[in-house]
């Protein structure tokens, strides 16, 4: 009876301190946001890119405004939807204060909600992830993974990053593009087809890179959330029936005769549900988009200047990928085999690591937008700071992954250095691209090194369970 007593304070105490943590990362922002000239990070490359600036949506707004096409000339690249959105709030500001007032509370509203959603998802990732364990007979285990909350975690990790923070004070769209993703993730988890379709829908609408998300989320409707692998239970029971694991042919007989009582079948129900809620959405979106570029160019413009301009990346200006300067340096004879190259190599990892990682759906969307965010024609802070966030979720399964210490004084390294070479670029005239360049590389390689020590550490972390759920009675 104590014990359930001191258990229920502590978790009255953890909630309680989350909260503190939420409103004073809400605090913290404001301020910031209410004197951002001194800080003036909407004119960084690292915050502000060609689809995110909110002062090209400003003066698409205007164009708009003025009777003519927001995608006259090169400002304006992104949805017509988020230009009706956020174009009146970058004119009509609250009186005595300054007029980006309003799309810096509106840009601090999606990173809470971003947050309690991911709160929510890493909730119920961890509820279920637990039940997984204690049918595999880790109990111990099992109590093992409740100790931390993944979602509390998850969301403060996302909230304070200072990514997210720089993002959201640098007057960065990303803070509504991840929105949508974990909107998408979150509908999925809890099976909620409408809602997961929406989320896809709009997150690559706004952004395109989001559409590889759609295999993710079709596991995680169909298999439910992450757990261990699926043959882990066939395993389970051939011990119990006093058979032998190894023996294939009687699992396989066994999967046959019992699929319909294992913990993780496959769903078609709510995956069919999300298809078309997916084709209502879309259809939704472009009918709303037509309307809003009716008078101003048409559906094929918008198509030219939104997706045409991600996959051809025709602004070369400087930003934290890797694509601005190669292809400011390539012939332009090879310039569309390269486009292809690059484009292309997204799209090799997919099907791998779908096969691989589909017991993992959530981790399994990590790991893509971790390589679109290296891989994509203009990435910003404020796509690292989604993966990194979603990074909280899986702290039980990545506790033993090795060059944390490393990463983290990367990431730290690349953020310091990469203003510092930027300005004697720049500003003193003391270095060149290259300078900038080298700290754009280094951080590809950190984020690669990420990527293939989380799922090494994923992947080890299963084969303990396979041990662990063979030789425990």
């Amino acid at each position: 009876m104590e014990s359930k007593k001191a258990e229920k304070r502590s978790e009255i105490k953890q909630t309680s301190s989350f909260w503190v943590w939420v409103i004073a990362s809400v605090i913290f922002r404001l301020i910031l946001i209410y004197f951002p000239q001194n800080l003036n990070l909407s004119s960084r490359p690292e915050v502000s890119t060609p689809l995110t600036s909110l002062r090209r949506l400003a003066e698409g707004y205007w164009l708009k405004q003025s009777s003519m096409s927001p995608y006259s000339g090169s400002m304006y690249h992104g949805s017509p939807l988020l230009l009706s959105l956020l174009g009146p709030l970058t004119v009509n500001g609250i009186e005595g204060q300054p007029n980006h007032l309003q799309c810096g509370l509106l840009f601090v509203l999606a990173d809470v909600v971003s947050a309690m959603l991911l709160r929510a998802t890493g909730q119920s990732l961890q509820m279920s992830y637990s039940r997984s364990l204690k049918l595999l007979g880790l109990v111990q285990l099992s109590k093992n993974s409740e100790m931390l909350s993944s979602g509390d975690i998850a969301a403060l990790v996302y909230l304070w990053n200072p990514f997210t923070i720089v993002a959201s004070v640098g007057l960065s769209t990303s803070p509504i593009e991840n929105l949508m993703i974990i909107l998408s993730l979150y509908g999925a988890s809890k099976r909620l087809s409408s809602l997961a379709a929406f989320g896809w829908v709009m997150a690559t609408h706004l952004s395109l890179y989001p559409v590889v998300l759609i295999i993710p989320l079709i596991f995680l409707l169909g298999y439910g959330p992450d757990g261990p692998p699926r043959k882990l239970f066939l395993q389970r029971r051939c011990i119990k029936d006093g058979t032998n694991p190894i023996s294939d042919n009687f699992c396989q007989q066994d999967e046959l005769l019992n699929q319909s009582n294992l913990p993780v079948t496959f769903s078609w129900k709510p995956v069919i549900h999300f298809l078309f809620w997916v084709s209502v959405w879309s259809v939704y979106v472009m009918v709303l988009c037509g309307m809003s570029v009716k008078q101003n160019g048409g559906m094929w413009e918008m198509f030219k200047s939104t997706y045409g301009f991600i996959l051809t990346v025709e602004d070369l200006s400087p930003n934290m990928g890797v694509l601005w300067y190669f292809f400011a340096e390539v012939f332009d004879f090879f310039r569309n085999f390269f486009l292809i190259v690059f484009h292309v190599n997204i799209l090799f990892m997919i099907l791998p690591l779908a096969v691989r990682l589909n017991h993992r759906p959530c981790f399994l969307a990590f790991v893509y937008i971790a390589i679109s965010s290296m891989l994509k024609s203009y990435p910003s802070v404020g796509d690292s700071a989604l993966y990194l966030g979603l990074l909280g979720w899986f702290v039980f399964e990545l506790a033993d992954m090795q060059f944390s210490f490393f990463l983290f004084c990367g990431y730290v390294g690349v953020s310091i250095l990469s203003p510092v070479m930027h300005n004697l670029w720049i500003w003193r005239g003391t270095g060149n691209a290259n300078f900038y360049y080298a700290t754009a590389m280094a951080f590809a390689c950190f984020q690669i090194i990420l990527v293939v020590e989380s799922v090494s550490a994923v992947l080890n972390h299963d084969r303990m369970l396979r041990k662990l759920s063979v030789t425990d009675p």
